[in-house]
């Protein structure tokens, strides 16, 4: 599951897709994959109702 993460992260930072739907029983296996990339600083996380994260590319923390 880890490896699928890492590579939906590498999309969304290469512009691949507009980002990520993380449900609530997927965050912590998420997090700990977000936590290690470099450029997690610009990867941003806007909750949603029911505990859904949606998660957009930044580049330079800016939007």
């Amino acid at each position: 599951m880890s490896e699928d993460y890492m590579q939906a992260i590498d999309k969304l930072v290469h512009g691949e897709i507009g980002e990520i739907t993380v449900e609530p029983k997927d965050f912590f296996a998420f997090r700990q994959v977000w936590q290690d990339h470099p450029q997690r600083k610009e990867i941003e996380g806007i909750a949603q109702r029911n505990g859904t994260i949606k998660y957009r590319f930044h580049e330079n923390g800016s939007q």
